[in-house]
């Protein structure tokens, strides 16, 4: 499809029937009030000559400034993006290591909750700060986690004063330190709530809060998660980052990205779009592939979801597949909320053959099972002395799907560190990873958290009952 450039930082629902925003409405808004999801009205053109020589955060500003123009200027966006990565415990931010002739582990876990994660949503908390600071307001910042996204979330928000954060993870289906870096944090304005059911259910409970226009109103709803534009546009650097330092622009480089959700991938979709040169986009998941099967075969259904050593990837509906339908469709607002209504009334829908044509150009999808994942932690130990986790396993595992022509780099997404999953990764290599600072004593602290049944009249009356108005 054909889509204008233009620098304006313009958003428009990807169901066509809300109102155009500009960045910080968009921001704080979230998802759009018909349903959709909020999209550039034009693609920025990347400037890859000036970022030469620049450290992550600079290069970050650059990357991001289209997105936000006319609401924040690119100087101080960097020393926003500045202070948002000083806590990061790598110089570099998203180091990269060689693990084999042509491919790379992008680490994307240097940060507070040691999951890719950090890279956004520490911008996020920072930019929602800034732009309530503004006008005087105060939001409820309401997400659904599967399991690295609520702690990121809450360690990006706890204690500011202009916001409340819930959180809903499904309940046992976390690790065990996924649930504790969220449920430890002794901070007045965080909420955790475990839901009896899945991630599914606990996202399409966030959906409902949002879709109720009234509640939304009344708590001043925001979402953090990757239904938020703005979390899409802060992981598009790290792309950028890893593309530039192996030869970009002057060769093409191949990415495999575990994902559940679509968020991570749609970022590197944004990347090319813009103009980085992306060979291929290998979405890797768990068994819970309905991103591979709607790759392989162009039918998107919804199945049950399966729990797996891969927890944060336990998702059979990828809420962000539907930006790319947007693109997929010509940008035909009216044709993605018919097929959005189709997978709810139908519990899916099939892709016309030019549109899986298109997406199959840029992507490739691949599956990896628990006894998969086991297998690469271990072969990638073996080989490397590298202790990986069971995600970024999924993203090894698939670097064959890439088809890359030899001499292609291909990045994979390193997206938590190991120690976050450190039963998985024990039973893969052996022994135990090791355990960084920020978990010491994780195990020891209280918890605090709420259990609900998926019932979203449960939920909005606890959020009522919870959250401090100004």
């Amino acid at each position: 499809m054909s889509v204008a450039r233009s620098n304006a930082a313009r958003y428009v629902s990807t169901r066509g029937r809300a109102p155009v925003l500009g960045f910080d409405d968009a921001l704080l808004a979230g998802l759009a009030p018909d349903g959709g999801l909020y999209m550039p009205e034009a693609w920025p053109t990347l400037d890859m000559a000036g970022l030469a020589g620049l450290d992550y955060a600079a290069l970050a500003a650059r990357v991001m400034a289209p997105f936000a123009q006319d609401a924040i200027d690119q100087r101080e966006l960097e020393a926003l993006i500045r202070d948002a990565y000083a806590g990061f415990d790598h110089q570099a931010v998203v180091p990269l290591v060689q693990i084999d002739t042509d491919t790379w582990l992008l680490e994307l876990f240097h940060g507070p909750t040691l999951a890719f994660k950090d890279l956004a949503l520490q911008v996020l908390g920072r930019l929602f700060d800034r732009a309530l600071a503004a006008r005087g307001e105060r939001v409820t910042i309401v997400g659904a986690t599967s399991g690295d996204t609520g702690s990121a979330a809450i360690a990006a928000c706890r204690d500011r004063a202009s916001m409340d954060v819930v959180i809903l993870h499904p309940k046992g289906r976390t690790s065990d330190v996924q649930r504790r870096q969220m449920t430890t944090v002794d901070s007045a304005n965080v909420h955790n709530i475990a839901i009896e059911g899945t991630f599914d259910d606990c996202q399409a409970l966030v959906k409902g809060l949002f879709a109720d226009a009234r509640f939304r109103d009344e708590q001043r709803l925001a979402a953090i998660n990757s239904l938020n534009w703005a979390r899409i546009a802060a992981q598009v650097p790290y792309y950028v980052a890893a593309a530039r330092a192996l030869g970009a622009p002057g060769r093409a480089i191949a990415f495999a990205v575990p994902t559940g959700n679509f968020g991570d991938v749609f970022a590197g979709y944004v990347a090319a779009r813009m103009g980085l040169p992306v060979a291929r986009l290998v979405v890797a998941t768990n068994t819970n592939d309905i991103l591979a099967r709607v790759l392989a075969t162009g039918a998107y259904r919804r199945g049950t979801v399966v729990p797996t050593l891969a927890p944060s990837m336990d998702i059979q509906v990828a809420s962000n597949f539907e930006r790319l339908l947007f693109e997929l469709v010509g940008r035909a607002g009216a044709r993605v909320q018919a097929l959005m209504d189709q997978l709810g009334s139908a519990g899916g829908f099939d892709l016309e053959p030019a549109a899986l044509a298109e997406a199959r150009a840029l992507f490739a999808g691949h599956r990896a099972d628990d006894a998969a994942m086991t297998a690469t932690m271990a072969d990638v130990h073996r080989r490397t002395g590298q202790v990986i986790d069971p995600h970024t396993a999924c993203g090894v595992a698939a670097v064959a799907a890439a088809a890359a022509p030899p001499g292609t780099p291909v990045v994979v997404l390193a997206t938590a560190h190991p120690a976050k999953f450190a039963a998985a990764v024990t039973g893969a290599i052996g022994q135990p990873p090791p355990v960084p600072p920020a978990l010491a004593d994780l195990a020891a602290r209280p918890e605090r958290y709420t259990v609900l049944p998926n019932d979203l009249g449960a939920v909005a009356a606890f959020i009522r009952a919870r959250t401090a108005r100004a």
